[in-house]
């Protein structure tokens, strides 16, 4: 059997890729590892060190979105920050972008992770998580709507 070690990259349609680049780079702070062209663009994580994280690819603006589970297809993407402050940051982003396109559709706590739920220009489902200190993964949280002000708060008082 081989040995699978993590996910690598995604892949995506998109209407636009340069438009889809002002998103994932304005807002998710992901950069072109080339030069963009009209038919795509590799994009890198600030934080990654693969050759890219999601290539995006043009498909035309008539394209019609994601069904959000009307027919077999993936979901989402997870991407993972480095600190809970980082999500935070993410979430500041998100809310503060100066564009309609691309938008925060929901906030988690899954017990292993907190996360936000992204929305990107054609409608892809993003997910942007801190994975909590493993020996924490087996919490069950009172309940699942994440107050992240609130978590960083009591993760910054512990750690003080």
């Amino acid at each position: 059997m081989p040995t699978i070690t993590r996910l690598n990259h995604v892949v995506l349609y998109v209407r636009d890729a340069r438009k889809s680049l002002d998103f994932y780079q304005g807002v998710l702070d992901f950069k072109p590892t080339s030069p963009p062209t009209d038919r795509g663009v590799f994009l890198r994580a600030s934080g990654s060190d693969n050759h890219h994280d999601i290539a995006l690819f043009s498909i035309g603006a008539e394209a019609a979105g994601p069904t959000r589970g009307m027919q077999v297809g993936m979901y989402h993407a997870a991407f993972e920050v480095a600190t809970i402050q980082d999500l935070a940051e993410a979430r500041e982003r998100l809310l503060n972008q100066n564009t309609t396109d691309g938008k925060l559709v929901g906030e988690t706590d899954h017990g292993a992770s907190f996360s936000l739920y992204v929305h990107d220009p054609d409608g892809n489902e993003l997910e942007i998580f801190w994975l909590l200190p493993r020996e924490e993964w087996d919490r069950k949280p009172a309940t699942r709507e994440l107050n992240l002000a609130e978590k960083v708060k009591e993760r910054t008082a512990a750690a003080v």
